[in-house]
């Protein structure tokens, strides 16, 4: 276990997670307003495959973590916490089917905790400006804007936010 919030448990993605990884990451409204494009379960397959790998891998910066909802145990979404450049980013995705639970707000504000743990001094996010579950999520827990443009990956308006722990 990485950290865990009340409703929700963060640990390390293991192989028993690959059906429900695919259900997330193969739907169009889940990547709406992410990078990357919708797998088949192959491609899903080798995305987790590799994304497991990179717990073991020496001085690794790339975490992706499952968020579990601890009733039943289910798998419902990852959590990012990635070293880009000089920044420390965090990123989430939830299976549809968890939307305008909670759930993003309850794991963001456990993964603030969980970095301060860390030392770490500053996060940052990016979001799609349309995204408005998620930028309501980090200005509830005071991310300040600090840049708007316009990402290539995307295609859309995107706002970086940060927050000094």
């Amino acid at each position: 276990m990485i950290f865990e919030t009340e409703r929700l448990l963060i640990r390390k993605l293991n192989s028993d997670d690959l059906q429900e990884f695919h259900v997330l990451e193969n739907n169009p409204e889940v990547l709406k307003y992410a990078t990357g494009t919708v797998k088949n379960f192959e491609e899903n397959s080798k995305e987790l495959k590799y994304l497991i790998s990179l717990y073991i891998k020496p001085k690794n910066d790339f975490w992706i973590y499952a968020i579990e909802r601890k009733q039943g145990a289910k798998f419902i979404g990852t959590l990012a916490l990635v070293k880009d450049n000089i920044d420390d980013e965090i990123g989430y995705r939830f299976v549809e089917e968890c939307w305008g639970k909670g759930y993003g707000y309850e794991v963001c504000e456990g993964l603030l905790y969980y970095s301060k743990q860390l030392k770490i001094k500053k996060l940052v996010a990016y979001v799609v400006l349309e995204n408005k579950a998620s930028v309501k999520i980090l200005e509830r827990l005071k991310f300040k804007r600090v840049k708007y443009f316009r990402d290539k990956d995307v295609s859309l308006s995107e706002i970086k936010y940060q927050i000094i722990l």
